[in-house]
């Protein structure tokens, strides 16, 4: 049987969270019945007063679009409003499911990840090079500063090095979405290392375990152990000027709805029926999992 804890986390309502910045991720587990794995789908959030919180995980078969489809369509039954930025990594099943999903959300992909690929396809000799003007892209003042200079790079470089360009203008809109946000939340928001760094101490706690006997297991011990780590998780800083701001981007992402004190965007759009299990939880955001 699943823990009362999970059931109740994993069927919470989510309308009370004003989810200003969204970060999702996946980690396998060995379960003897999954010969490659597990997938736990995760997603935890920064929400408009800087809390930092775990915001769903839950068992699927793969990292496939269905899986990240009904993962989203979960949180969005159970009231979840459209964040302002999603951040993942660059898979494409994840990356297809948000824009489907949350198509009022700005999408960032995770600047780690992506800087590992293009490292991979660099030569040794100009690696170094090669990644410092590729972070000057990244960490530019602006996004129109970062265009020219990704412009700049295009041109000095497409004839000897065809793969990295090819690689540095596959979504570089999304890697770059970050610089449209205040300036002190861009740390925070370009990668999703906060989780990658909650994998590393769940698996650290998992690996003594050869393989779960089921799915039930492995969410049970993978919660857990996430819970245990986002203990540590401090605020951000949410100062009257940088919620000013993200209030003026909202009302350019949606210029059609109304005023409001919170961030996150209803999604007017969106027609969603509620789903039969989540039709009897409390009105109340989950105290125990938001720090």
């Amino acid at each position: 049987m699943i823990s009362p804890e999970y059931e109740e986390f994993a069927t919470r309502d989510l309308s009370e969270l004003d989810i200003v910045y969204l970060f999702v991720d996946g980690v396998y587990e060995a379960v003897r019945r999954y010969t490659r794995g597990q997938a736990i789908l995760c997603a935890w959030a920064i929400l408009s007063d800087g809390t930092k919180t775990i915001v769903h995980l839950e068992a699927a078969a793969s990292e496939s679009e269905a899986s990240w489809e009904a993962f989203f369509e979960n949180l969005l039954g159970r009231g979840m409003a459209h964040p302002l930025l999603v951040i993942s990594d660059g898979g494409p099943a994840v990356i297809a499911a948000i824009l489907k999903c949350l198509p009022q959300s700005k999408r960032q992909r995770c600047i780690a990840h992506k800087l590992r690929n293009l490292s991979s396809k660099m030569p040794l000799e100009a690696r170094e090079q090669l990644l410092a003007e590729i972070k000057s892209i990244y960490y530019a003042s602006d996004k129109e500063a970062a265009e020219l200079l990704a412009t700049r790079f295009v041109d000095t470089h497409a004839q000897k090095y065809p793969s990295v360009v090819k690689c540095l203008n596959d979504d570089l809109d999304a890697c770059l979405q970050q610089l449209s946000f205040p300036l002190a939340h861009r740390k925070f928001i370009r990668t999703t290392n906060l989780l990658e760094r909650a994998f590393v101490e769940e698996k650290r706690r998992t690996k003594i375990i050869p393989a779960h006997v089921n799915e039930r297991g492995a969410i049970k011990l993978v919660f857990g152990s996430l819970i245990r780590a986002s203990a540590s998780w401090r605020r951000v800083a949410m100062t009257q000027l940088e919620l000013a701001q993200l209030r003026t981007l909202r009302m350019t992402m949606c210029p059609n709805e109304k005023e409001s004190e919170t961030i996150s965007q209803s999604p007017s759009d969106w027609r969603h029926d509620p789903l039969p299990i989540y039709t009897n939880f409390g009105t109340r955001p989950y105290p125990a999992y938001t720090l």
